[in-house]
């Protein structure tokens, strides 16, 4: 490596807003979070979903609660409705 070229690199104690610290090494001397892992919703499985002027329930109310099942059984029963249309057998011949 060339001399003079490289940041240097510190030990630190990173800060969560939430009170979470751990140890790491970093170019800055400083780390202070807004959010970490432990404490972000997505990680700890306590996300929100906003509902901004009803959507969410709109959305469920118009479309239901639509699962994978839910959606392969509608499959499922639209094609056993298209089989049992196509067993009408046509008018063949002419009536004279």
């Amino acid at each position: 490596m060339k001399e003079g070229i490289h940041p240097k690199y510190y030990e630190v104690e990173v800060r969560c807003a939430c009170g979470a610290t751990w140890k790491t090494r970093s170019t800055k001397q400083v780390l202070h979070l807004e959010i970490c892992s432990n404490c972000h919703p997505f990680y700890t499985g306590r996300q929100k979903i906003l509902d901004t002027e009803g959507r969410v329930e709109r959305f469920t109310k118009k479309f239901g609660a639509q699962t994978v099942e839910g959606l392969k059984k509608a499959a499922a029963t639209k094609t056993t409705a298209k089989s049992t249309t196509k067993t009408k057998k046509p008018a063949t011949g002419a009536s004279a």
